[in-house]
């Protein structure tokens, strides 16, 4: 007689979905009235913008939406990109050369981009974004056997140009237009909760477009539509583009540079603390997976997947709370970064059940939805708007080498283990609160726009 073992798949309870949409919809519904009865004095909230600056919401409502497109465009290939190289035969062993040789890209090349966005114009690199995933699109869809290599390096930069382009043009055009601090405020975190939903949208859109039944003749498919995607993002760009005027000559934007950006310890402090948030959350996308089937544990990744996002959602939405109740944005990021980094301490070290590695996830991802926009607006706060493209892709140049050195220490030497990578993690997250905690007493004061200085 036979022995029947049954296996269980680990899956999030739909309740867990219906607990993060309600906890987002009251956090958004109920913040006009908490403006209204405790801040009568204060700017009025998003819902509520006098008439005159309706020229603010028609550009937040268009940026929004590119912005949207371009975060569908980067979560399309995040979703499907690696069934996509397991269709074609590529080995882990290659997976490993494609991370490293992208890394390396944005490392090199990436890092520089952010500088010459400040020279011709943030518009014009955002268009660049586009045009490189309409490369990348139409070169998948022309070829039956696609060189990954030139794919991943495009997409890579593609990726380095998303981090900056996207937040520098905004903030350009809020200056430009003489808008009200408080509008960009809310720009930074509407930034967060779209890009989070998007990308569960560009899940949705890959999942449906590759579907489970034709797999050879879908995996193409997300090609077509990141092709039909980026030409939208080209003409919604373009629309009414009269150019971006060249305000200072390479020669003055290197003396500024080294005069405002690498002059100002507080910018360091800055730049710190973005590396080391965009170091952690690369290395908790690398292995969070991993870590979920270790032991071989069953789970529905795709379930997943939503969860983490809903969770980064809602943490943006408790952004204009925090702004509202005139809590010094230094303080919240000393303790959310403080947070981040014993919830990764505790997954580096500690067995846990599939349940509660989840919980811990999904907090790890409240604290990035409100540090990310809490660290664009001290960026308005210290960093010149013509610099602003140059400092924060330079930012990012350090999480990309330790990347790309854990990663060729792990995928070819075998010299580290993933617990190790959490662990360097975690302690980046301790030493960005540093820097939030060092630039509070360094810091301006009042809390003040430098521009207004």
């Amino acid at each position: 007689m036979g022995v029947v073992i049954e296996s269980s798949v680990w899956e999030p309870s739909s309740s867990v979905y219906i607990f993060i949409f309600l906890s987002c919809f009251l956090s958004l519904s109920l913040l006009p009235y908490y403006l209204s009865k405790h801040a009568p004095t204060k700017s009025p909230s998003f819902s509520d913008h006098p008439t005159s600056s309706s020229p603010s919401l028609r550009f937040q409502r268009h940026f929004l939406l590119v912005y949207s497109l371009a975060s569908v465009l980067e979560g399309l290939w995040s979703v499907y990109g690696e069934l996509e190289l397991v269709y074609y035969g590529i080995s882990k062993e290659e997976m490993v050369s494609f991370f490293c040789i992208g890394f390396g890209a944005a490392l090199f090349v990436g890092s520089f981009l952010g500088l010459l966005s400040d020279i011709i114009g943030q518009k014009k690199m955002c268009l660049v974004f586009c045009i490189l995933h309409l490369i990348v699109g139409i070169w998948k869809r022309s070829t039956s056997g696609p060189s990954f290599w030139v794919a991943n390096v495009l997409l890579f930069l593609a990726t380095s140009i998303f981090s900056f382009s996207f937040e520098t043009w905004a903030v350009v055009e809020h200056d430009k237009q003489g808008h009200r601090q408080d509008s960009l405020n809310e720009t930074f975190w509407l930034m967060t909760f779209f890009e989070s939903a998007s990308w569960i949208g560009s899940q949705v859109i890959g999942n449906w477009l590759v579907g489970t039944n034709n797999l050879e003749k879908g995996i193409a498919s997300p090609s077509t539509a990141a092709i039909l995607l980026a030409i939208v993002g080209i003409i919604c760009i373009s629309r009414d583009y009269n150019g971006t005027p060249q305000t200072m000559t390479i020669k003055d934007y290197r003396v500024s540079f080294y005069a405002c950006i690498l002059g100002d310890r507080r910018i360091w402090l800055l730049a710190c603390s973005q590396a080391c948030i965009h170091f952690s959350i690369l290395v908790f996308w690398i292995l969070w997976a991993p870590t979920l089937v270790a032991d071989g544990r069953e789970v529905y990744l795709g379930l997943i997947y939503p969860c983490l996002l809903g969770a980064r959602m809602l943490g943006s939405s408790m952004f204009p709370w925090l702004i509202s109740a005139s809590l010094r944005t230094e303080d919240c990021l000393v303790y959310a970064f403080i947070v981040q980094g014993l919830l990764l301490s505790i997954i580096a070290y500690d067995y846990q059940e599939i349940g509660v590695l989840v919980t811990q996830f999904s907090l790890f991802h409240v604290c990035t939805g409100l540090i990310l926009p809490s660290l664009a607006r001290l960026r308005t706060m210290y960093v010149p708007n013509e610099l602003r493209g140059g400092m924060m892709s330079l930012s990012l140049a350090p999480a990309n080498a330790a990347i790309l050195f854990i990663l060729m220490q792990r995928g070819y030497y075998r010299t580290i283990e993933n617990a190790t990578m959490i662990a360097f993690a975690a302690i980046g997250l301790f030493m960005a609160a540093g820097c939030m905690h060092v630039l509070k007493r360094w810091g301006k004061q009042p809390y003040q726009n430098w521009h207004k200085l």
